[in-house]
């Protein structure tokens, strides 16, 4: 009955006068469509599978996977890592008209007053390498990492900055970074989502589920969010009086149909579908196990800080080396709740600043010692940063000192962090000058950061590329250089 009912659908839409009354301006679209170069090629099952899935790398690979921890809200550089001495004697002064000329804040106004670190730096292992007091954990494997001290964006505001740092562009709809990388090269665990998002702070990321969305690309591609408190993943399970056999039965029927749709209308979109399905009625059997932080041994949990059940960053990286042990190729996590402005406690560097630092230090120090020991880090690049960075004066909202310490959101010169994946460790890239305001040598913009990942997972980024409305898009749009100086 179901073929049968299509067929009577499929010749429909062959006789004319039906065809001219569906199709309204969809005649000018397709000849439109041709003039832009869009393909009239409709792909099937094979040729979709085989052209999004299963893209060979250009590049010998130095990383298999990727762990980006975003601290979203934008932590400060000047009391984390970029250590500035001659910021505390101008601490109270006004700021120079010399740093407010031409430039544009999110909130300054009028003439603010410089702001020295409000902690203590010292000088940490072998490489030497400043960290303030507030990372008492992450001190100690300073060796393992590489510090770029003049990361750029071209973004000063939480939302656009956070979908330029994972898209590529400001604005919605583009593709996050884990479907770009996906989209390139699958996933080594078929029975496992190959974008993995973990969320954990205050709420969700300024960008909300944008930064981690397909976009243009096939929805298979976009990230799946995973929790640690409660059921991992929504609606994976069977409901209630419903055996997995009914759940299979079911999936099997939906796919036919779905098949059948895809016969009749060619839409790519219908293939995702039905991978979807299939992937999450296979996860019902691997997301369990997999997210299960319980059956680690007390000393993992001693290592990590962590709670089994608790929402919490600690938890997230415990998982995420869950994940990518078991082949997952991006795993993205984000912590919110480091908007420092001053306007209040939570947002202050005295008050919620010192909170986040907390939280975060112990674990994401665990995660790399933990990569490391296991010898997963050799071939995992595990990323550190915020969207943007802070200024050196205090933020004066409105022209009014704010009455908590805090910075204004600053994108000239900020700092992030990266370890294993072939780059180099115990090694600082770029510099800034006195005052931690502009770049002095080393700049990395936020593309050429996007193509150092990619390159490292063995991506040309100018050749990841994909056809839409007419041209083709890439994650590093039409900019973005390897930083060579960084890999091994």
């Amino acid at each position: 009955m179901i073929e049968e009912e299509l067929n009577n659908r499929h010749q429909a839409y062959l006789k004319r006068r039906q065809f001219l009354k569906q199709c309204s301006l969809g005649m000018g679209g397709m000849a439109l469509g041709g003039l832009l170069g869009c393909s009239t090629k409709t792909p099937t099952e094979q040729s979709v599978l085989t052209s999004l899935v299963e893209k060979l790398p250009q590049i010998a690979p130095k990383a298999k996977r990727v762990i980006f921890l975003h601290m979203a809200g934008a932590p400060s550089q000047l009391e984390l890592f970029d250590y500035k001495p001659k910021l505390y004697d101008l601490d109270g002064q006004t700021c120079p008209d010399s740093l407010l000329e031409g430039k544009r804040f999110a909130f300054i106004k009028g003439v603010p007053k410089m702001l020295g670190p409000r902690v203590t730096f010292k000088q940490h292992g072998q490489s030497g390498a400043w960290v303030s007091e507030l990372l008492p954990h992450f001190s100690k494997i300073v060796d393992d990492v590489c510090f770029l001290k003049s990361v750029k964006t071209d973004e000063f505001n939480h939302a656009p900055a956070q979908l330029f740092m994972h898209t590529g562009n400001p604005r919605t709809g583009r593709p996050g970074f884990g479907a770009w990388v996906t989209y390139g090269l699958g996933t080594e665990n078929n029975d496992l989502p190959g974008f993995i998002v973990l969320v954990s702070g205050q709420s969700a990321p300024s960008a909300g589920k944008s930064i981690w969305g397909s976009g243009f690309l096939p929805s298979e591609y976009q990230g799946v969010q995973f929790r640690s408190k409660g059921e991992p993943v929504l609606y994976v399970a069977d409901p209630k009086g419903i055996s997995r056999n009914v759940r299979k039965d079911a999936i099997e029927t939906i796919n036919r149909l779905n098949k059948l749709e895809h016969q009749e209308l060619g839409d790519p979109e219908i293939l995702s579908r039905i991978a979807q399905y299939e992937l999450a009625f296979r996860m019902q059997m691997t997301v369990p196990e997999a997210t299960d932080v319980s059956s680690e041994p007390d000393y993992i949990h001693q290592l990590y800080g962590t709670t089994p059940g608790e929402t919490s960053f600690a938890n997230n990286c415990l998982l995420a080396r869950r994940l990518v042990e078991r082949g997952v190729r991006f795993v993205q996590l984000f912590h919110r709740g480091w908007d420092s402005h001053g306007s209040n406690e939570f947002e202050s560097l005295e008050g919620g600043f010192l909170k986040r630092c907390k939280e975060v230090d112990q674990s994401m120090t665990a995660l790399i010692t933990d990569l490391k020991q296991r010898g997963l880090l050799e071939e995992t690049l595990v990323v550190w940063g915020g969207e943007f960075g802070r200024t050196p004066m205090q933020e004066n909202r409105e022209g009014i000192t704010n009455p908590f310490f805090g910075r204004d959101h600053h994108g000239d010169a900020f700092t992030m962090w990266m370890s294993g994946g072939g780059v180099k460790p115990g090694f600082t890239y770029g510099a800034t000058d006195e005052l931690g305001y502009s770049s002095i040598g080393g700049a990395v913009h936020v593309h050429d950061l996007q193509a150092t990942i990619l390159h490292q997972l063995g991506i040309d980024h100018e050749q990841l590329t994909y056809r839409f409305q007419g041209r083709d898009f890439r994650l590093t749009d039409v900019h973005g250089h390897v930083v060579k100086d960084i890999l091994t």
